[in-house]
């Protein structure tokens, strides 16, 4: 019975020990896995930020778009760069086309909007104004080229283009002056043909 006494008490001591030890070890580890578990810092750039908040704009601005009845038949695409929004597609009309800019202009964080959007009277009046445009390039070429010219650069002749038709006016001391000038007028990329029927003779 002594005996059995005497060996209790390294008996408990070493459980004691075991049991402290496991307790500590679970400790460490469970403060090792939450370390891990914690996320770690993750380096951005200032255009990485600028980057996400264009896709959030945008995002928002289509949204909006959408929540808009009188914009349902219109095809509208959207990008956001640095918080300028350019809206590009085609609207049903002239007013969806400012109804889609007005409600882009509401969305918070949009700084400007480009509204670029084609109606179906757009498509003519750009044909319209390529043709003016067109047309006043000939008129400019032609006036230059008939200066430019050593024959002609004396002579008093207006020039007007209409639909690629280049009318010349004036008065001139014969025919072949008259031909002269016709020919380097029609000379000039785009001319279609020279009228010379308002070009009068006076003789020599």
């Amino acid at each position: 019975m002594p005996t059995q006494s005497l060996c209790k008490p390294p008996f408990s001591f070493s459980t004691t020990l075991i049991v402290t030890g496991l307790v500590v070890g679970l400790g460490i580890g469970m403060v090792g896995t939450a370390s891990a578990e914690e996320p770690m810092p993750v380096a951005h750039s200032d255009g990485l930020g600028a980057a996400v908040s264009d896709t959030v704009i945008t995002a928002k601005v289509k949204a909006k778009l959408m929540a808009e009845k009188s914009l349902k038949r219109s095809k509208i695409k959207v990008v956001t760069t640095n918080g300028a929004v350019t809206l590009t597609g085609s609207a049903s009309s002239s007013d969806a086309k400012s109804l889609a800019e007005t409600a882009t202009k509401s969305v918070e964080g949009v700084k400007s909007v480009d509204n670029v959007l084609k109606t179906p009277g757009s498509s003519r009046t750009v044909a319209k104004t390529e043709r003016v445009v067109s047309d006043s390039w000939i008129t400019t070429k032609v006036k230059s080229e008939l200066l430019a010219d050593s024959v002609s650069k004396g002579f008093d002749v207006s020039v007007t283009t209409l639909h690629g038709v280049v009318v010349l006016k004036g008065a001139l001391a014969s025919q072949d002056a008259v031909d002269h000038v016709k020919a380097v007028a029609a000379r000039v990329k785009g001319v279609k043909s020279v009228d010379t029927s308002a070009l009068t003779v006076t003789g020599n």
